[in-house]
């Protein structure tokens, strides 16, 4: 990988981390989340965050 990209991926796998453990956390607690006035089921941050973390592998790899 060019130097040049190390950077961004790094940067890119930091975040979708941190996304992926948000995500985990509030569907571990339970926490509610509404958008628009309607709620977002636990379900679907266990979703986000698979598939944040799964892209934070890929790019902690990828470095």
């Amino acid at each position: 990988m060019a130097t040049s990209h190390r950077g961004y991926v790094t940067a890119s796998a930091v975040v979708f981390t941190v996304v992926a453990l948000a995500q985990a956390w509030r569907a571990a607690v339970g926490a509610p989340v509404e958008i628009g006035g309607q709620a977002i089921p636990v379900a679907f941050s266990w979703i986000a965050a698979v598939f944040a973390g799964g892209l934070a592998a890929w790019g902690w790899r990828t470095r």
